[in-house]
């Protein structure tokens, strides 16, 4: 939890309000609440605290009540990572706040609380400077910022140039930093003069390019050749990265800046000016203290704000934030200019629509010639003839739902994929890519992943997490050889040698002939869904045990070793510590952790761990969507809607229509 979680009050306080946003701001209210505070209506009493918020145009209200009753003022402001877009663009909650009682940190005449602790705190614990390194570096590989929505094909302008940061006309940390037309001039002005004959890259605040709030520079600045507007939805870490220079007047494009390792120009006087981060025009003579990029962060994103976690409905660390915000930003990068999606069954219609239309919206064709300038098609992976050649391949995730795809189940996670599809070995898949060709995990990403794991393992999730019972097991060698659909595209494609349950187990019985062999048919097998089925006679003298309707994560938890043809069950028995065998080329073989039976692929000769595998499989590859609040959503919420068992229940009609295609399953192909 932040600094200023810790510092919430120990009993309730109550908050009156004078202006009417904090009426209708439902989530505002609620992180209020959360901490511990109650707005309310009416005048002020003792004890009472009374909220503005940052310098709004109606803070004057509230602070001049606050005098006449002596009420301590609540200054509340958005934090630093704020959300997708700016609210008067898309009208979004921000993610998290700020509760200043000292002063508003864009405003240079009072100390704030973050200026207090920039000065005072010792900024020395290394549990929050590593923290701090951390965020710092998952804030640049995921581009998150105060408004984190980009178009990644947006163009950018060549390298080299000098980035000069225009803000909105009249904005509060403007006025505050004595910011007008001059000022900004004078920065334009020194901006050629310190960088003679440099490109100079003016970037337009994104609320101006909406068309909702003027800035201070237009096209009558552009009075050289080398200077150009950008208006364009690039990321902003895309724009620091290609600058040779930084100035702005107070934005939040400094703060940024410094962590992309740029030393900013500042015009004004906001809160990151003053430390030795910044070439500052105008010094605040009270900020003399030196600090370091990682206690400039833990300050601002760790002790200063609090975060709130809307899934949960909970106060949460800013890591959580970064793990929504990112998920809410590449469900926006993917989905922003909408989707054509074909070769979707009737009943897979609804979830795909809520799956990819939070940002745009999604049509149905069965046209493989359907043309829609920008907007990408999409397509069922084993339905690759229905779409043209661009389209992006969509299959289930690997911790897809609680119940089956075959009875209808929505899926809680899906994969899209640009190059191929993870089940297919034949050629490249992004999953296979990454795993190939990333880069060597972070520390962070190597924690995450071994929580991920711990998580796993402790709540026994698996892909469809059907529950079920195991009788007690006998001692000794014990395998367990998961069944599969026979006709399954990862058998078809990534099979070679053999493709059938019965010569799997055959195999496993060969190699160990005194081992104890556990059978566990997949659950569309037994339920008459899908082909597979073995004889009980052929049974008889392979498997020991035959265990339909056992849970497999128990399962796994007692035997020692699991063989597969390609089955997920494979890689969940990694997780566990299981020694796995495959007969097939399944995504998590050729990586050094399984006893690999078929031939080798040759673009995966890269040793990996464990964490690496689930990061890249559970967190990069695949996209999630919550069930309750009906957005995208960081893995973890689904662990937790999992483990809670809070997802809403397939209806009556889906289980009927789910029964009927029982009937049909040798023509599974046709509904399926």
């Amino acid at each position: 939890m932040s600094g200023a979680q810790e510092s919430a009050p120990s009993k309730r306080v109550s908050v009156r309000y004078f202006n009417g946003g904090f009426l209708w701001q439902r989530q505002i209210r609620r992180i209020l609440s959360l901490a511990g505070y109650d707005l309310k209506l009416g005048l002020p009493r003792q004890g009472d605290a009374v909220a503005v918020w940052g310098n709004s145009p109606t803070a004057h209200r509230g602070i001049s009540m606050a005098q006449r009753y002596d009420a301590p003022v609540l200054r509340i402001e958005d934090a630093f990572l704020r959300s997708l877009h700016p609210t008067r663009v898309h009208g979004e909650a921000p993610i998290g706040l700020i509760l200043d009682h000292s002063g508003n940190h864009f405003d240079p005449t009072h100390p704030s609380d973050l200026e207090n602790i920039l000065l005072n705190d010792p900024l020395d614990h290394s549990s929050d400077l590593r923290r701090a390194k951390n965020i710092m570096a998952r804030i640049r590989a995921a581009k998150l910022s105060k408004y984190s929505a980009y178009d990644p094909n947006a163009p950018l302008p060549a390298g080299g140039y000098v980035l000069v940061v225009d803000q909105t006309r009249g904005d509060a940390s403007v006025l505050a930093s004595q910011g007008c037309d001059t000022l900004f001039s004078e920065m334009l002005y020194y901006a050629q003069e310190n960088h003679p004959g440099q490109r100079i890259v003016i970037k337009t605040h994104p609320e101006t390019t909406a068309g909702r709030r003027q800035g201070y520079f237009g096209h009558e600045h552009v009075t050289r050749s080398n200077i150009s507007l950008y208006s364009g939805a690039a990321s902003i870490w895309d724009l620091l990265e290609n600058a040779i220079a930084v100035y702005t007047v107070s934005s939040t494009v400094g703060f940024e800046a410094i962590m992309a390792g740029h030393k900013p120009h500042v015009f004004g006087q906001p809160f990151y000016a003053g430390w030795g981060l910044s070439h500052d025009a105008f010094p605040v003579s009270r900020r003399q203290r030196k600090l370091t990029k990682a206690q400039l962060v833990a300050a601002a994103l760790i002790k200063y704000p609090i975060w709130y976690d809307p899934f949960r409905d909970q106060l949460c660390d800013v890591e959580t934030v970064l793990d929504i915000q990112h998920a809410r930003q590449c469900a926006y990068i993917g989905d922003q200019r909408g989707w054509y999606a074909h070769g979707m069954r009737l009943w897979k219609r609804k979830p795909i629509k809520q799956f990819f239309g939070q940002y745009g919206p999604v049509r149905f064709t069965q046209s493989k010639t359907t043309k829609a300038q920008n907007r990408p098609h999409m397509v069922w992976a084993n339905k690759r003839d229905t779409a043209p050649p661009s389209a992006i391949n969509i299959e289930d995730g690997f911790i897809r739902s609680r119940g089956l795809g075959a009875e209808l189940i929505p899926p809680l996670s899906l994969v899209c994929d640009k190059t191929g599809i993870y089940y297919d070995p034949t050629q490249p898949s992004d999953l296979e890519t990454l795993l190939a060709t990333g880069p060597a995990l972070r520390s962070d990403q190597i924690d995450r992943a071994q929580h991920l794991i711990k998580h796993l393992i402790e709540n026994d999730v698996s892909k469809y997490n059907l529950g079920g019972t195991v009788a007690n097991l006998p001692t000794g060698y014990k395998i367990l050889v998961p069944g599969q659909v026979e006709d399954d595209a990862s058998i078809k494609l990534g099979c070679p040698d053999i493709a059938t349950n019965l010569e799997l187990l055959r195999q496993t019985r060969a190699a160990h002939p005194d081992a104890t062999v556990i059978y566990k048919p997949h659950p569309d097998v037994v339920a008459r869904l899908r082909r597979g089925h073995i004889a009980d006679a052929d049974l008889r003298g392979l498997a020991d045990f035959v265990m339909p309707v056992a849970d497999i994560s128990t399962l796994l938890s007692q035997v020692d070793a699991v063989h597969t043809l390609t089955s997920l069950t494979g890689f969940e028995a990694l997780l566990r510590g299981c020694d796995v065998t495959v007969y097939g080329q399944p995504f998590y073989s050729g990586w050094g952790l399984t006893r690999d039976r078929a031939a080798p692929i040759h673009c995966r000769g890269r040793l990996l761990d464990l964490e690496t595998l689930v990061h890249r499989t559970l967190i990069d590859y695949p996209r999630y969507f919550d069930p309750v609040t009906q957005t995208a959503c960081p893995v973890e919420v689904i662990l937790m809607r999992i483990k809670n068992n809070d997802i809403p229940k397939p209806s009556a009609a889906n289980r009927t229509l789910s029964k009927l295609q029982g009937l049909l399953a040798t023509a599974a192909p046709f509904w399926r």
